[in-house]
C-alpha cells in the first residue's frame, strides 16, 4: 500500500464509475483528499488552464469525445484553444475525467494505473 502524507484534488463526477473508482481508491489508501464535484460547481477558465498545464494537455485532448455537446459543437471543427476551454466550462461534461492533482503534479486516472504510476514515480 502506498502512503503519503499530502493534500490531494480529486476533480470528480459521482455518475462516472472511474471515477468513483479513483476516489474509492483514494480514500482506502488514507489519502487526504478535497473533492470537487465540477459537474455541480463547474471550474473557472482560469482554474481549467492551470489543470491543462500540469497535464501537459491541449484541450482536445483533455475532451470526452462521446458527449453530446462535442458531437454537436465541436467534431469537424478547427476551434481556438480559448473556444474550447471555454465550452468545456460552459459543458463540464466534456471534461475528462477523474482528474488527480498533488502539488505541482496532474493526472487523468482513466485508468487508475495512471494514478499509482504518478505516486509511484514521487519518491
Amino acid at each position: 500500500m502506498i502512503k503519503f502524507n499530502y493534500r490531494m484534488k480529486i476533480y470528480h463526477n459521482p455518475r462516472c464509475s472511474k471515477s468513483r473508482c479513483a476516489l474509492d481508491w483514494l480514500k482506502e489508501n488514507n489519502f487526504d483528499v478535497e473533492i470537487i464535484d465540477y459537474i455541480k460547481k463547474p471550474i473557472s477558465e482560469i482554474e481549467l488552464n492551470s489543470i491543462l498545464n500540469l497535464l501537459k494537455y491541449s484541450p482536445l485532448e483533455l475532451m470526452r469525445k462521446n458527449e453530446l455537446e462535442y458531437k454537436q459543437l465541436i467534431q469537424g471543427k478547427e476551434l481556438p484553444d480559448n473556444e474550447l476551454i471555454s465550452l468545456m466550462v460552459k459543458f463540464p461534461k466534456l471534461i475528462e475525467r477523474p482528474i488527480i492533482i498533488r502539488e505541482n503534479q496532474a493526472v487523468v486516472a482513466r485508468p487508475l494505473e495512471n494514478l499509482i504510476e504518478m505516486l509511484q514515480n514521487q519518491h
